[in-house]
């Protein structure tokens, strides 16, 4: 048989080497995952493996480990996607790992929320149907100003919303500088275009007055919209007029003033050493009729996004069709309620864990580090160093807050564990348990202080530990 016959026959060879679906249930490392996950369930997966497979196979590649990409499979299936994780990277609102954590009160009505039933739409009192946004409704009030407030599934949410509610069908003035994407595709343009809204520029790129929105007001406008850069700055030679000019100019042409804030902040960030973002009640005392924000950036508690402003537009916002389809849902109620009552009772910053870890001294948080040192000493030596955390999430851009790490360099790491790397350790520490997400940064693994929680600590200790001397 010549080179040419035996190669055509070496992929019928390894078609034939695969194991049936029978076979690889009864193995030992595969048996278990039926009582987990179901027989069922095992065996789709395993078809789906063995027909992957076979293409490679027929694609001309070597046949793979069947049984070690089946167990892969099946853990993946095991471990929750939305497993608890170890934030270690510096960046305090981190949109890939979730966002803001909740204080521990408000994860705890929500999780009260979920499991029970709840007076979401009742009025115990009359045993009457009541609206579900009463109780935030009032809280919002009490705290930003406004008369009256909205909660719906995301900020994005709540700027469509209120665009669809006021203007459709009609001109919309927005700063050629605002009219921009914000995050994850959400761009000004599209979203006013959804709601049937026209855009309309006013301005430059760099400099905009409150004459260039006086001078493109025509009888189709309906409205300013004012969009605050909440992740990214325009610097050198700009302007901007002041939201309570842009109030007065809508107030006197007939116009409605929608701020989208963004961030959602409720303290002024400048007491803290960073920039001032500006807050929710600054929007609504300088005139803004809706005041648009989310509920999981600086706010600190659950996915939502908040309309707040006059009573009146309120109630016309929930009363649109659009309102039910992006309404939020009662675990995210519970804990927006429980966040906003940390603000009214003075103890967001030590109740809130966005702003735990901002105010969070330098003190404190280098003698953590050092203890992390002192507690893995025996494994490897750590260099504690100074950094550099943000706030992140698409809040103050370019802002930084001093931090401390604690840095394990590829040397040290090689001296450790030989043939480890700084980028497997970090690999090895995500996939963990608990996972531990750090930063890769000149050959060094980077595990910032600032954003782990302090009830954390022993937990990355142990991490650390399992993947620098496997037990």
């Amino acid at each position: 048989m010549n080179e040419r016959s035996t190669r055509d026959l070496q992929p019928q060879r390894h078609l034939r080497s695969l194991p049936a679906v029978s076979t690889l249930l009864q193995l030992p490392e595969i048996h278990p995952f039926a009582e987990a996950l179901g027989e069922r369930a095992v065996v789709q997966v395993a078809q789906e493996v063995l027909a992957a497979a076979r293409h490679r196979i027929l694609a001309g590649e070597s046949p793979p480990d069947v049984v070690g990409w089946l167990r892969h499979e099946l853990q993946r299936l095991i471990r929750p996607r939305l497993e608890p994780v170890i934030n270690a990277t510096g960046v305090i609102i981190h949109t890939n790992l979730g966002r803001a954590p909740v204080s521990e009160e408000a994860a705890f009505a929500m999780l009260e929320a979920a499991r029970r039933y709840t007076a979401l739409e009742i009025e115990l009192e009359s045993g009457r149907r009541g609206g579900r946004m009463a109780e935030l409704s009032r809280l919002l009030s009490l705290l930003t100003g406004a008369e009256a407030g909205l909660v719906v599934n995301n900020n994005a949410a709540a700027v469509l919303l209120v665009l669809s509610t006021f203007c459709a069908g009609r001109s919309v003035l927005v700063s050629r500088s605002q009219a921009v994407e914000i995050g994850g595709g959400f761009r000004i343009p599209d979203v006013l275009r959804q709601s049937g809204a026209r855009l309309v520029e006013v301005g430059t790129t760099n400099r905009t007055y409150v004459r260039d929105y006086a001078e493109a007001i025509t009888d189709e406008t309906v409205a300013i919209l004012s969009v605050h850069w909440s992740n990214f700055r325009i610097i050198g030679f700009t302007a901007q007029p002041e939201l309570r000019e842009l109030a007065e100019l809508a107030q006197t042409r007939g116009l409605l003033l929608i701020e989208d804030l963004g961030s959602g902040a409720m303290l002024d960030t400048a007491a803290f050493g960073l920039a001032h973002e500006p807050t929710v009640q600054e929007a609504i005392a300088a005139g803004a009729d809706l005041v648009c924000f989310s509920g999981d950036k600086l706010l600190g508690g659950p996915q939502a996004g908040i309309i707040v402003g006059r009573k009146e537009l309120i109630e016309r916002v929930e009363r649109h069709p659009l309102a039910r389809a992006v309404r939020a849902d009662k675990t995210a109620l519970a804990g927006t309620a429980v966040t906003l009552r940390h603000y009214l009772r003075g103890e967001a910053v030590e109740k809130v864990p966005v702003w735990r870890m901002i105010a969070a001294p330098i003190e404190v948080l280098a003698q953590r580090c050092r203890a992390w040192a002192e507690q893995l000493a025996d494994i490897i030596e750590g260099e504690i160093i100074r950094t550099e955390a943000t706030v992140g999430g698409g809040s103050l851009p370019g802002e930084t807050l001093p931090s401390v790490a604690l840095a394990i360099p590829a040397a040290t790491i090689a001296r450790s564990v030989p043939g480890l790397s700084v980028d497997e350790l970090a690999r090895r520490l995500r996939i963990g348990q608990p996972p531990v997400v750090g930063r890769v940064d000149d050959d060094r693994l980077l595990l910032d202080v600032r954003t782990v929680l302090p009830e954390q600590d022993d937990a990355l200790v142990q991490a650390l530990r399992r993947v620098l001397r496997p037990m």
